[in-house]
């Protein structure tokens, strides 16, 4: 008997546990419209660190062969986003758009829920236009405030792809960084390679 309940008790363990980490959720315009490829974010985007022609945007174009639209802005906060998501994305006849924001919001000390408010917002506007979107998540050790779940939580709800820490296996390495905070050319072509395996199916 004894047996038979360790056996059940493994069985569920293996079958939760591969949901929790194999687990999918819908994506949203899987099949997008629109004509263009963007990147929308902040230093992260725009290259901070890298010289030119070496920002993920730049590099993650020369991989797919196609070209992508660089409106990444240092300092940008969720907010600061929002404002400028019209002239910069939505006039653009978006069809993928690649967004990291949220890290300066958490530097900074905006809340997790505004934060994601205002992100939700980018999100379902862009999805609103048939475009696809693929989050960027950033995570920082010992004061993520809850954020690196709360992206995942958002690409749940909305239907988005996800690339859940961006600088994941970057950070506190001199030879990938510029800084604390921003890759160099060399960690900005890991960046686009994590956004390449996931946008890869949908190009």
């Amino acid at each position: 008997m004894k047996k038979v309940a360790i056996i059940i008790v493994t069985f569920l363990a293996l079958f939760f546990g591969y949901r929790y980490f194999f687990s999918t959720w819908e994506i949203r315009n899987s099949q997008p419209s629109g004509e263009n490829i963007i990147s929308f974010g902040d230093s992260l985007t725009y290259g901070t660190g890298a010289n030119e022609g070496m920002d993920y945007p730049s590099q993650l174009s020369s991989m797919i062969g196609k070209l992508i639209i660089n409106v990444g802005k240092p300092g940008d906060t969720t907010e600061t986003a929002l404002d400028r998501l019209d002239e910069d994305v939505l006039s653009q006849s978006p069809r993928i758009v690649l967004i990291t924001l949220g890290g300066n919001d958490l530097k900074n000390g905006v809340s997790k829920e505004v934060a994601f408010r205002n992100l939700r917002k980018i999100v379902e506007a862009i999805q609103a236009e048939g475009a696809l979107v693929v989050i960027g998540g950033v995570d920082f050790p010992l004061r993520s405030r809850g954020f690196g779940a709360a992206y995942e939580a958002l690409a749940r709800d909305t239907g988005c792809l996800l690339v859940p820490n961006v600088l994941k296996g970057l950070l506190g390495k001199s030879e990938l960084m510029s800084d604390p905070i921003h890759p160099n050319g060399k960690g900005y072509a890991i960046m686009a390679k994590k956004f390449y395996g996931v946008i890869k199916p949908y190009l």
